[in-house]
C-alpha cells in the first residue's frame, strides 16, 4: 500500500542551516535576565531567556524544525539549537560530554545508553521528568524514486540481484529496525551501502542513486513528491518508539521542561502526526 496522503502546510518563518546534522533555529533574545540556581534565566515579566541545545534523532528535522516555530511566538528570548543526526551518534557525544539539556532518540535502546552511561544521571533524571517518556512512533516504507524505475512492489523485490537497496548502519535506529523486520520476513536481502542516519537513505533515494531504500514513514512524508512509499506487513514487527528526556546541561531543567511540554502537548502531537509519526 503506499503512501498518498499529502502534508499539509502552513506559513512558517525562516530556518537557518548550518550543517547537514546540526540545524540551529534563531530565536531572537528579549534581553537578559537573573540566572537561577538550576541555571534557567527568567527574562522580564518571568518568561523564560537563554539558550537551549536539543540532540535529536535525524528523523525529527522536520516536526521538531516546526514546533520550535510555536516556541519561539511563546518563548522569544529563548535560543534553541538542534543536533540532527543519528541516534546512536548522539548517545555517543552526550556521554562523551557534549553540551546538550534535551535527548530525543529514535528508539528506547538508544536512550537507555545515556541513561546508562556518564551523559545523565538516573536520580537527577527522575526528579526533572524522567528520562524515557515515549512521545511518538514511527514504522518503516519501502522508499523508492517517484518514478519508481525498478519497479519495486514490495520487500521481496529487494532482494533481486540487479535491485540496489540502501539501508541504515545496524548500530542506528533505524538500521536495527530494519534488522528486525528483515528477520520476520525470512529474506536475505545485501544493500548496495549502509548509510550513517535515515536522513542519508532518504538521499540516496531522492537522488536515484538506488532504487529503493527502508526508512520511516516520516521521511516518506518530508520528501513528499520526491519519493513514493511502499507499506510492507513486517514493519509492523518492528515499530520504534520515540523517548524524550531532559538532561542536566548548561540551560537548566526548566527550559528543558517548556521543550519536552512543547513536544508532548496537543500542539506537539497534532506537527508530529502531520509529519507522518504515530501515537505513543
Amino acid at each position: 500500500m503506499r503512501d498518498t496522503a499529502p502534508r499539509a502546510g502552513r506559513g512558517r518563518g525562516p530556518v537557518t542551516v548550518f550543517a547537514a546534522a546540526a540545524l540551529a533555529v534563531g530565536l531572537a533574545a528579549c534581553g537578559a535576565g537573573d540566572t537561577s540556581s538550576d541555571g534557567d534565566t527568567a527574562a522580564p515579566g518571568g518568561a523564560l531567556s537563554g539558550g537551549l541545545t536539543v540532540f535529536a534523532a535525524a528523523s525529527l528535522t522536520d516536526a521538531f524544525t516546526e514546533i520550535a516555530e510555536d516556541f519561539q511566538e511563546r518563548y522569544p528570548g529563548v535560543e534553541v539549537t538542534f543536533n540532527f543526526a543519528g541516534s546512536s551518534e548522539l548517545a555517543q557525544q552526550i556521554n562523551s560530554g557534549a553540551p546538550a539539556d534535551v535527548f530525543a532518540a529514535a528508539d528506547t535502546a538508544t536512550m537507555e545508553q545515556v541513561v546508562e552511561g556518564e551523559g545523565l544521571d538516573a536520580d537527577w533524571a527522575a526528579e526533572h521528568g524522567g528520562s524515557g517518556r515515549v512521545f511518538a512512533t514511527n514504522t518503516l516504507r519501502i522508499a523508492v524514486p517517484s518514478d519508481n524505475p525498478a519497479g519495486i512492489e514490495n520487500l521481496e523485490d529487494l532482494a533481486g540481484d540487479d535491485v540496489r537497496t540502501a539501508f541504515c548502519a545496524e548500530e542506528v535506529p533505524c538500521g536495527s529496525a530494519t534488522a528486525t523486520a528483515l528477520e520476520a520476513s525470512g529474506l536475505d536481502i545485501t544493500p548496495v551501502t549502509y548509510e550513517e542516519d535515515v536522513r542519508a537513505v532518504l538521499t540516496k533515494v531522492e537522488l536515484g542513486e538506488v532504487d529503493a531504500g527502508l526508512v520511516y514513514a516520516s521521511d516518506v512524508v518530508a520528501a513528499e513528491g520526491r519519493v513514493e512509499g511502499l507499506e510492507f506487513p513486517e514493519a509492523e514487527d518492528a515499530v520504534n518508539d520515540y523517548p524524550i528526556g531532559a538532561l542536566p546541561g548548561p540551560a537548566g531543567p526548566g527550559l528543558a521542561a517548556a521543550w519536552i511540554e512543547a513536544v508532548t502537548s496537543a500542539e506537539g502531537a497534532a506537527v508530529l502526526g502531520e509529519a507522518g509519526f504515530g501515537a505513543p
